[in-house]
């Protein structure tokens, strides 16, 4: 068993070495291995490469699901930050700033048919996989427009903003992991636990990052707190705070979000505490890990299989204040 350190070396080693973008024309593909030797955490690909481990040795077929996954990824990475208008991804300029609309348009597309170019050399199952990766591809388009859509609404409710950060981001940990349990031959019931825990496991973890952008640490995050508030992002903490509110809370935190004031962000952060949304962040948080831990506690596979992919979800989800 390959602890996640390990596995994130040798499929960066694999992944920039067996990158087969054609040379020409170069105004196409140069953002594409620019955008790729910027690095990233290389979770997805990882938790992939861990589910089929949990089953049966690391097989190509992993590898080959692995790469898609992570070209998939950033082929969302391109598109979200010309969508958001995000100058920089990794501390770096992002591919449209860099390189232009239109070429952040085209290499996003050209990378994602790569991912399924990669696909298409799978030998085992391809007919299963392609279904989960095409679902979930489908789906993270759905939580981005859904999220879009968001910016221009007064009434999002908790279960829609869950729904939508389900279909953003923790779609493509639950394929990753049903994918490589797949490559390693599990079928039913062990596969569909493993896909129920990599979406606890990512509501769980976004819920968190709304917490720390707000009542983190800054000193172990390197930045200050109220990004999100700032932005007037529609986070949990503040939907929550909306439905707690007094009707002069509500009031206040309406005045708030319109203003660009000095004090936005420690006023927001004193009606969160207020409204008790805080506390009622930190229990969802703990509900969605306890959660993602009992599909783990259910797999019918041996308890030395599932440490790697335990200790994983505890490094994710442990981060201190």
């Amino acid at each position: 068993m390959h602890a996640f350190a390990d596995l994130v070396e040798t499929f960066e080693s694999r992944f920039l070495s067996g990158l087969s973008f054609p040379q020409q024309p170069s105004t196409l593909y140069d953002p594409c291995r620019y955008l790729l030797k910027l690095g990233g955490k290389r979770v997805r690909p990882v938790l992939c490469l861990m589910a089929c481990e949990l089953v049966d040795d690391i097989n190509e077929d992993a590898w080959h699901a692995a790469t898609a996954i992570e070209l998939l990824h950033n082929f969302t990475l391109i598109h979200d930050d010309i969508m958001d208008r995000a100058p920089l991804r990794r501390g770096q300029p992002t591919v449209h700033h860099k390189y232009g609309m239109a070429t952040g348009i085209l290499s996003g597309d050209v990378m994602c048919i790569f991912a399924y170019e990669r696909l298409a050399k799978l030998h085992k199952s391809m007919p299963l996989i392609l279904q989960i990766f095409n679902k979930t591809a489908i789906e993270i388009c759905e939580g981005q427009q859904i999220d879009m859509d968001f910016e221009h609404r007064n009434d999002v409710s908790i279960q829609e903003y869950i729904q939508m950060i389900t279909l953003k981001t923790s779609v493509l940990l639950a394929g990753s992991l049903q994918i490589g349990a797949i490559t390693g031959g599990a079928l039913g019931d062990n596969a569909n636990k493993l896909y129920q825990f990599g979406k606890n496991l990512g509501i769980a973890f976004q819920l968190q990052d709304d917490y720390l952008d707000a009542f983190g640490d800054t000193s172990l995050l390197g930045k200050q707190n109220g990004g999100d508030i700032i932005a007037n992002k529609k986070t949990y903490l503040l939907l929550r705070a909306l439905e707690n509110a007094s009707v002069a809370q509500k009031g206040r935190i309406t005045d708030l979000l319109a203003s660009d004031g000095e004090n936005k962000v420690s006023e927001m952060l004193g009606l969160f505490s207020d409204t008790k949304a805080d506390a009622a962040c930190k229990e969802a948080i703990a509900r969605y890990s306890d959660e993602a831990f009992a599909c783990i506690d259910d797999l019918a596979i041996p308890s030395v299989r599932k440490k790697p992919l335990i200790d994983l979800a505890n490094y994710l989800l442990v981060r201190k204040k």
